[in-house]
């Protein structure tokens, strides 16, 4: 699995993050440990949760590290629910050690990152992967119908949609789009634990 904020850096000591604190990854590595399964948790390591006690804890901070972390290995489940860079600066400020302050304003052109998500159905055939959907804009409606684009684009196996537009809980997503409803995040981990020995 999947938790927590990566970053993108602006210099070698700033950086763009999301405001992830890696909860979801602490309460799903539990959940599934004491169901029996062997976890292994990438956690950003600007999460603020605490980490889990169960399995094995990598952390990883920008969206390159994640991936490189992720094809070293070949889980049976995949749930990616890290909260990753949807931009980064362009171009690239690696080597500059710190921006100065005294050069005045500073510029900062943002592209999209590349998007990990949809590569996954090539880098683990055999894995059962779950996408994360959090959507702000919009309605109920509008958050699950990006939930089933995801999962179509992406070659997912579900979708866990949350968010402002989705409301209060999470919403879990098959491709025969059937939704669960789960109010909390412990019922969350729960139902994946169930999707997941089905």
């Amino acid at each position: 699995m999947t938790c927590g904020p990566a970053y993108a850096p602006l210099d070698d000591m700033r950086r763009l993050t999301n405001a992830s604190t890696g909860e979801i990854g602490t309460l799903l590595a539990r959940a599934f440990h004491d169901a029996g399964w062997e976890v292994v948790c990438l956690r950003g390591e600007g999460s603020t949760a605490p980490a889990p006690e169960h399995g094995t804890t990598l952390t990883f901070g920008t969206n390159q590290s994640l991936a490189d972390l992720m094809r070293s290995l070949q889980p049976d489940v995949l749930l990616h629910a890290a909260a990753l860079c949807d931009f980064e600066v362009a171009p690239p400020t690696g080597g500059v050690r710190k921006i100065p302050t005294r050069s005045g304003p500073v510029t900062i052109q943002l592209q999209p990152a590349i998007k990990w998500l949809p590569r996954f159905a090539a880098w683990f055939p055999h894995s059962l992967v779950i996408g994360w959907k959090f959507e702000c804009d919009g309605h109920q409606p509008d958050a699950l119908a990006a939930g089933q684009r995801q999962i179509q684009e992406c070659q997912t196996a579900a979708c866990v949609v949350n968010g402002p537009a989705y409301g209060p809980g999470f919403g879990l997503l098959t491709p025969d789009g059937q939704q669960r409803h789960c109010a909390t995040k412990t019922n969350l981990a729960r139902s994946l634990v169930d999707f997941a020995t089905r």
